[in-house]
């Protein structure tokens, strides 16, 4: 019998239980805006679509 935070996440789920969650959130809060990246001469990550993508799934 797996204890509650053994569990296996639901389908989609990043975080498999609350303490996970709450560590998801802090990494969270501690990323940097693309913005701040560019300040310190670092390439922030690509687009991941064209805008012209974006039309085509809505």
């Amino acid at each position: 019998m797996k204890k509650n935070h053994e569990q296996e996440p639901e389908n989609g789920s990043m975080a498999g239980n609350m303490e996970e969650m709450e560590q998801l959130g802090k990494q969270m809060e501690r990323l940097r805006t693309n913005e701040e990246l560019k300040e310190d001469k670092k390439q922030p990550d690509p687009v991941q679509f064209k805008e012209e993508d974006k039309e085509l799934k809505e």
